[in-house]
């Protein structure tokens, strides 16, 4: 399927001819092609932006991931411990032990930022933080959500015209280069539900 840029990090685990696998996936800052293997059972869930894994620095990760040690049915390593692999109904507590446990943690600057407060320090302290927090720049991050809003308001029907003064787009040029760089979709395509399958809306998104 088409794979479209995300500005969020995450932890999926999948089943395929009876073996289990996990890894760890990264913000995407382009849109690409993602295989879906026949058969696979996935689960995924997507971590809000500003929080990240103790053990690996978020840019580490941007347009790529690790694939997870010691994998089973039952569990996986993370961090050096062993979790019990969650099911779809599961994930959230997951997810809280994770962050009871420190291994997801959370910066307060980038949290305060995200809030649209500005905090006490200069803005180059701010974008330092953001990036390592984040993996990428708080311009970006704007960019690849405005495209996948924009990509959400077309699917559903909205002209593009429309969509260019909601958002804020310079013309529907501006708009068509963002939507090919992020989503890999024309206006007329996602009006028109065409070009094949797209992975615009996360089956689950949990925060901590």
């Amino acid at each position: 399927m088409t794979s479209v840029a995300g500005v969020h990090w995450g932890l999926v685990f999948w089943r395929q001819d009876g073996r289990a696998y996990a890894a760890v996936t990264g913000p995407e800052t382009r849109t690409g092609t993602a295989p879906v293997p026949e058969g696979a059972v996935f689960t995924g869930i997507e971590f809000a932006l500003g929080t990240s894994l103790r053990a690996v620095p978020t840019p580490a990760l941007v347009d790529g991931g690790i694939a997870l040690p010691d994998t089973t049915r039952r569990t996986f390593r993370l961090d050096g411990a062993p979790w019990e692999t969650p099911r779809a109904d599961d994930a959230e507590a997951l997810v809280e032990r994770l962050v009871r446990a420190g291994i997801v943690v959370r910066d307060p600057l980038v949290a305060e930022v995200l809030r649209g407060h500005r905090p006490a320090v200069s803005a180059r302290t701010v974008e330092r933080r953001f990036r390592a927090t984040t993996g990428l720049t708080r311009k970006a991050v704007r960019q690849i959500e405005r495209a996948r809003t924009a990509a959400e308001l077309l699917a559903l029907g909205d002209p593009a015209a429309s969509v260019v003064a909601k958002l804020d787009y310079y013309d529907e040029p501006h708009l068509a280069r963002a939507l090919r760089s992020y989503v890999g979709r024309t206006a007329t395509q996602l009006r028109e539900g065409v070009g094949g399958a797209i992975a615009l809306h996360p089956d689950q998104r949990l925060t901590s």
